[in-house]
Order: C-alpha cells, then structure tokens, then sequence
C-alpha cells in the first residue's frame, strides 16, 4: 500500500490551493483519512480529517477556511484550501487507516509530505 500525494506549492496570502491523496495497492478498505502539517521547528499536527462515512474534523486553526472530502471508489482524499495565511506555511502529510486486501488489521499509512508556501 502506498499513499501518493501532489498538490502543494507557492501560493499568496488569501489565495487558495487543492492538495489530493490516493492510495493504492491491494486494499481491502480505507477508513480514516487525513492531512497532517508540520511547520520548522514545530511539532506535527493535525489539520483535517475524514471517516469512510464522510464525518469531518478541522483543527481549530484551520475551520471555516479548509474542507476535506474523499472519493470512497479512488480511495482519494481532498482538502481544499482557502483564504490561506503565511502561518498555513508547512509541509503537508496524508495519512490513511487501510485495511490491506490480505490482512485482518487496518494499518496506519503516510505519504511522502508536499510543500506549502504561502508568501507574498
């Protein structure tokens, strides 16, 4: 299993940016799926967060400016990104809960992180 991800970049404040997120191998499902960023000199956090039944969670910092949504066929994960600030600066992680096609327990699984930079 593998999680690829694309999307990041050099973006101005209030601008906006679509990161995505597929996984693929021999899955049996996906469960949670999620992104993850962690500034220079600070810790990893979470940023947004979605069920296999589509339930959301947004970091406090991050609500009302970032949506998250998923396509449970591409076992793909979206967080659009609005309004975004210099503090949004980060290097941005997938993370996926997969059950592998040959094993009874789901597994947590990470991409390989995508820059993004917010900057005039």
């Amino acid at each position: 299993v593998q999680l690829q991800a694309s999307g990041g970049g050099l973006v101005q404040p209030g601008g906006s940016l679509r990161l995505s997120c597929a996984a693929s191998g021999d899955i049996f499902s996906v469960n949670d799926m999620g992104w993850y960023r962690q500034a220079p000199g600070k810790q990893r956090e979470l940023v947004a967060a979605i069920t296999s039944g589509g339930f959301t969670n947004y970091a406090d910092s991050v609500k009302g400016r970032f949506t998250i949504s998923r396509d449970n066929v591409k076992f793909t994960v979206y967080p659009q990104m609005n309004s975004l600030k210099p503090e949004d600066t980060a290097v941005y992680y997938c993370n996926a809960n997969v059950r592998p096609a040959l094993s009874q327990f789901p597994v947590d699984y990470w991409g390989q992180g995508t820059q993004v930079t917010v900057s005039s």
